[in-house]
């Protein structure tokens, strides 16, 4: 990175679980840098949803690299999850035409729940340390339900719509980063996870009329099916990977889903 900049920088790593992030400054500036970034960084910068970006670069080995504004700030703690500024943010999000316009022009294709299924089999299939009959009960309900979850709204999702994705500037501005997951996709896939993370099951109605929508049948078995759906993605992945401590997390969850249907 410092070929970059040039040696009046001083480069240091920026936190992260791909290396790639690093923290640039000099005597006037501070910059956050990250190497191969979403390539539609552009639009959110402009839409205000993630810090201003002030240059980018293309090395000659073809890696991209991109310098945003380092935001002075703090992220945002799990109980501040349930407020109307991160409902509201969301809903910008999702009904942004802008960024989903991008999206598609960079031949990015919706992420249907079949091909998630399907997906999801073949991430299960061969891996022989997996709870077999909670695999199961889990995919009979995806499948069970496929049709019903089948939609025409497809949004650009986030995909990681963690606590600490969600940075609170100095000026009170509230911004959401790390887009490297970010699909075009059913907005439930984002709701599930932040619902059911941070929001107490009587709270969702209210937090979803702060978002824009109304909790109908419907909208539940779409959050509920893209929630056995990533939970089950990350139990296998983080199984393989050897991660128990998160394996058992998202085990638990399907097993709270599997219990609450026989109850």
């Amino acid at each position: 990175m410092e070929h970059v900049l040039g040696s009046e920088w001083v480069i240091s790593p920026a936190g992260g679980t791909t290396g790639e992030a690093f923290l640039a400054q000099n005597e006037n500036q501070k910059l956050f840098l990250k190497r191969n970034s979403s390539p539609f960084l552009a639009v959110l910068s402009a839409e205000g949803i993630v810090p201003k970006l002030v240059w980018t670069k293309r090395l000659e080995n073809g890696d991209v690299i991109t310098a945003q504004k380092w935001l002075e700030g703090r992220v945002l703690s799990k109980e501040e999850m349930k407020k109307e500024k991160v409902a509201k943010l969301l809903s910008k999000i999702h009904h942004s035409s802008e960024i989903l316009h991008l999206f598609m022009r960079m031949g990015k294709h919706p992420l249907e729940p079949s091909n998630l299924l399907v997906r999801l089999i073949n991430q299960y299939r061969g891996n022989q340390h997996v709870d077999q009959a909670l695999i199961a009960h889990a995919l009979e309900f995806l499948h069970k339900h496929l049709d019903q979850v089948r939609t025409q709204e497809m949004v650009v999702c986030h995909s990681d719509i963690n606590h600490e994705n969600w940075l609170q500037g100095e000026d009170d501005h509230l911004y959401l980063i790390d887009w490297d997951q970010a699909v075009i996709a059913d907005p439930a896939l984002d709701l599930c996870m932040l619902l059911y993370q941070y929001v107490p099951r009587n709270e969702w109605s209210n937090w979803l009329k702060m978002y824009g929508v109304e909790l109908d049948d419907n909208l539940y078995l779409r959050i509920q099916w893209y929630m056995i759906a990533s939970s089950l993605s990350y139990y296998i992945w983080y199984l393989e990977k050897g991660n128990l401590e998160y394996s058992n997390k998202w085990k638990q969850r399907l097993m709270e889903h599997k219990m609450a249907i026989y109850s």
